[in-house]
This record gives structure tokens, C-alpha cells and sequence, in this order.
């Protein structure tokens, strides 16, 4: 797959024709949503992407739910909410199978999103923000709130990070906190070096010398801080992760959504009622790290759930979305990156406030019995 060009801007404007806009109205909101992903991400070079092997397709019969395995507690919500016996009952009974696919980032999702290949995912902030900006997901509830890092090697702080090699995840929630890093000191994207890496990938590239920074969430940051004394935060960003269903699929089958909406319920719920039930969920994401990625897991069964219990288990509110008068959830976040040209012109923030106004998550919870919220059956 070929890199991104580093000072190419992220809406990439030259990639993409206008001739959507003589589409009929049924197709040109496609033709939006596919076109926020073109906008946003680096052109293609037309070789074939890992998750074209997926087969995924508007016109199949299952729902196709997008996980990220590497990135946690992400990766723990979904590794319970793929083995939920009571979720794929549910759902059997509709005709609608649950199939779940592992991506190494949200922004490869938007555009499946967009082209109705997937019903629903879990995904950072940045690519929340590409989805529903385009209007083509219901925003249904937080996945995390924590911090993302920058992390770097010996004395550098955020100040000195011009002219540094920097490993970074493009059109991701740690791309959005590099940003901010950035513009605090003053430094803009082109006295940088961007390295494309997979999170995975960054304590060791920085341990090998072959990056002097990156901006990585967990558990990256905690594997490169564990890896060297001389490895350290120097910018630390608070980021959200959104558990997300694509509209026209809700518009189609909303108690099969409710059903989706249910699991992810019964997944926090599940780990939040016994340190037994999270250790099990952590080895669970362990098993499916090392499925997609072809390595062990870095971190113990322990590491991870103490992640996964300061990131969503311990958030109060959690999973439910608090919207605060006079601070809308990701509006700050909306303006940064408009203002700095990473969302496209199209983009909307009406149609990110809308988005938030899906009310399955709270349906669910007014009928807890019938959606068998208190009920657990999981495959080992």
C-alpha cells in the first residue's frame, strides 16, 4: 500500500471529481459520504487494500460490524460483543448474521460506512467525525475516554519535535492529538517528517531509532514506556472513541440495531460486574490481536484490563454520551480540524449533532428485560 505523501493536505481535493453533484438526490448522499472518505484519506493507489478480502457488500444478508483488535479497550468491547450467544440469536432470527471484520484503523471503515458495507464499528474520534459529518452513521455510545500520546525518546519535549521523524496513524484520534502537540508549539505539519506506521508497530520502530516520536494510543503507549526508561509522554491529548451504526441499516431494521445496541450494552455491563469476567475479556483480546496481527499480544491479561477499566469501565457515565449545554461532544475537536483542513468543506456540523440524537442507545436501556441486558451467554 503506498505511503502517504507528508505534506500532501488530508482532504487531498485533487483526488476527486465533482460530477457527484448531478447525481440524483438517493445517490449523491452516497456519493457525500463516499466522498468525505476521498476527501479525508490519502488517494488510493489501486492496489488491493487488506480488508478487500472481506467481501464485504451492501447487498449482504449479515450485519458486518468493523472491530479494531489492535487498539484497547476498543478491542476488548468487541472481542466480547463477537461472542455474545444472546446478540447472534437475536439477530439469526431476523435473517441477519452477525459477521465481524478486524481493521488496523477507523478510517478504513468511513467509506465502507459510507457505501453501506458495513452496518455498524467501532471507531476514534477523527474517523467519527469523518462518518457523521457526511450524515451516514448514528453515533450510539463511548467506547473510551483517555488519554492519547505523543511519546518520545531521550530529552525531546513537544518543542522539539521539529524536524523529528514522527510515527503517526493517518485520519486517526492520535493524528488529531499530534495536531494539537504541533500547534501548541507552534510547529506546523512541514517542519516534520510524517512516518505512516501501524500502531502496533511504534514502540519498537522508536526503540530501533527508526522514528524519534510517535502519537499512538493504548496499548502502544504503554508497551513503549515499559520498553526504556528514556522513552516518555511529551503531549497528551483526551480522546473518545464511539460505538457507531450506519443510518440507512437502522432506517431498514431498527430492533435488529437495538439488538447491536444491546450486546455492546451487555459487553460493559458483563465486565464491569466481576475483575473475573474483564481478565476473561482481556485474554479474549489478546487471542484476537494476535489472530489478525500474526504476533503475541505485548501486554498481560492484567495491563489490558487495567486499561480497559480507566478507559470505559471506570467512566461513570459510561457508555451513555453526556451532552453538556454550551459544549457539545466532538465540537471542539470539529472546529480544530476544520480550521485546519483536515475535514472537508462538505463536512457538516449539523449533521455530527444529528448523528448524536440517536435515541437506541436509551430505548434499550428502558427495556433492559426484554433486550436481556442483565442476561450473559458467551462463547469461550
Amino acid at each position: 500500500m503506498r505511503q502517504p505523501d507528508r505534506r500532501r493536505s488530508i482532504h487531498g481535493d485533487h483526488c476527486m471529481a465533482l460530477k457527484d453533484l448531478a447525481l440524483p438526490f438517493a445517490k449523491a448522499r452516497r456519493a457525500l459520504a463516499l466522498g468525505v472518505l476521498t476527501l479525508a484519506l490519502p488517494c488510493a493507489s489501486g492496489a488491493q487494500e487488506y480488508f478487500d478480502r472481506y467481501g464485504l457488500s451492501p447487498d449482504s444478508p449479515a450485519v458486518d460490524l468493523g472491530v479494531q483488535p489492535l487498539g484497547y479497550p476498543s478491542g476488548v468491547i468487541s472481542s466480547v460483543m463477537q461472542r455474545d450467544r444472546l446478540l447472534k440469536k437475536a439477530l439469526a432470527a431476523a435473517k441477519l448474521p452477525l459477521h465481524t471484520h478486524p481493521f488496523r484503523r477507523g478510517a478504513d471503515m468511513v467509506g465502507l460506512l459510507g457505501e453501506r458495507r458495513l452496518e455498524a464499528g467501532l471507531l476514534g474520534d477523527m474517523p467519527t467525525l469523518l462518518a457523521a459529518s457526511s450524515g451516514s452513521v448514528w453515533i450510539v455510545g463511548l467506547v473510551k475516554q483517555s488519554p492519547t500520546a505523543v511519546v518520545a525518546k531521550g530529552d525531546t519535549q513537544v518543542a522539539g519535535l521539529a524536524g523529528k521523524r514522527i510515527g503517526y496513524v493517518d485520519a486517526s484520534s492520535a493524528h488529531l492529538t499530534l495536531l494539537q502537540g504541533l500547534t501548541s508549539a507552534g510547529i506546523g505539519e512541514s517542519q516534520v517528517t510524517l512516518v505512516p506506521l501501524g500502531v502496533a508497530d511504534m514502540p519498537d520502530a522508536l526503540q530501533r531509532n527508526d522514528i524519534d516520536a510517535f502519537a499512538g494510543w493504548e496499548p502502544a503507549t504503554t508497551i513503549a514506556l515499559g520498553k526504556s526508561d528514556r522513552n516518555h509522554i511529551v503531549f497528551k491529548g483526551l480522546t473518545t472513541d464511539y460505538f457507531v451504526i450506519e443510518q440507512s441499516f437502522e432506517k431498514r431494521h431498527p430492533q435488529a440495531a437495538r439488538q447491536i445496541v444491546a450486546g455492546f450494552l451487555r459487553a460493559i455491563e458483563w465486565m464491569r460486574r466481576s475483575p473475573a469476567h474483564l481478565q476473561q475479556a482481556a485474554r479474549w483480546a489478546m487471542a484476537d490481536t494476535q489472530a489478525f496481527s500474526g504476533k503475541p499480544a505485548a501486554l498481560s491479561p492484567a495491563q489490558i484490563a487495567g486499561i480497559t477499566r480507566r478507559e470505559i469501565l471506570e467512566v461513570p457515565s459510561a457508555p451513555t454520551v453526556l451532552m453538556r449545554p454550551g459544549a457539545p461532544p466532538l465540537k471542539q475537536e470539529f472546529d480544530f480540524l476544520m480550521q485546519m483542513g483536515k475535514l472537508p468543506a462538505s463536512g457538516a456540523w449539523s449533521a455530527v449533532q444529528a448523528a448524536f440524537a440517536y435515541d437506541g442507545l436509551a430505548r434499550v436501556l428502558a427495556e433492559a428485560q426484554a433486550f436481556q441486558l442483565r442476561n450473559f451467554d458467551y462463547e469461550n
